[in-house]
């Protein structure tokens, strides 16, 4: 197995021993899932639940979100920021799949594979595969491992995918990386250890149960004794 894999692994299984099996919120249909992944852009979790809740609350179905007037849509969703760039892409968003399938039903995702399912989200403009493999993953149970911001940090940081790496093509490299059976695990527990642990400015390094495989700490903190993590430190390793 690939030193990397083997590392993948063992920080999954350490993550499940300190955090145990994490548990996220009831899965929501396709679409919902889809609508909510687009208000999380550059936002945190209570201020895109807030503006989705808001949004659906004010507004009978995706077909009136989608025909209603912009302004409307803008209003319902402010709490998320970005509120005319993410109501506009929304409003396309619902126009282009009606266009596409008539109607904004998305069950027929569950009879594709995962790869046309992907590619198929990815062919609407703002759909990216961040947006694409959450979909995927927490409403459709489809094999995909969505890479956020603390995910990206961290796979940086563990050398699990090389330094120069896009956040795009560590979708794919830490997909490979990691046993199917474990994304559901690996990709929530990464997150959480990221908020609480590895942050992007002053990590705890000292209580991380990862600092023996992380090649931050050995690259960095261990030669200099500080913890900057704004140094361009990293190199790619195997």
């Amino acid at each position: 197995m690939d030193k990397r894999a083997q590392r993948a692994i063992e920080v999954h299984q350490r993550l499940l021993e300190a955090y145990g099996p994490p548990r996220w919120r009831v899965p929501f249909p396709p679409l919902d899932e889809l609508i909510s992944t687009i208000l999380s852009q550059n936002t945190n979790d209570a201020n895109r639940d807030r503006a989705f809740h808001t949004l659906k609350e004010r507004f009978p179905s995706w077909e009136s979100v989608r025909d209603a007037p912009p302004k409307d849509v803008i209003e319902a969703i402010r709490s998320a920021g970005l509120a005319n760039q993410k109501g506009a892409r929304i409003q396309a968003l619902l126009h282009a799949i009606t266009e596409e399938r008539g109607d904004l039903y998305l069950d027929f995702l569950q009879h594709y594979q995962p790869e046309e399912v992907k590619d198929w989200l990815m062919q609407f403009k703002g759909v990216g595969p961040k947006t694409a493999a959450i979909v995927m993953q927490f409403s459709l149970n489809m094999p995909a491992f969505p890479v956020d911001t603390h995910i990206y940090r961290l796979s940086g940081r563990l050398a699990l995918r090389d330094s120069k790496a896009s956040a795009e093509t560590a979708h794919d490299i830490l997909a490979d990386l990691f046993p199917q059976e474990t994304y559901y695990a690996a990709h929530l527990n990464l997150i959480r250890h990221g908020r609480e642990v590895c942050h992007a400015r002053n990590p705890d390094c000292e209580r991380c149960i990862l600092q023996d495989l992380c090649q931050y700490y050995r690259d960095f903190v261990m030669e200099t004794g500080i913890n900057n993590p704004e140094k361009n430190y990293s190199r790619s390793k195997r």
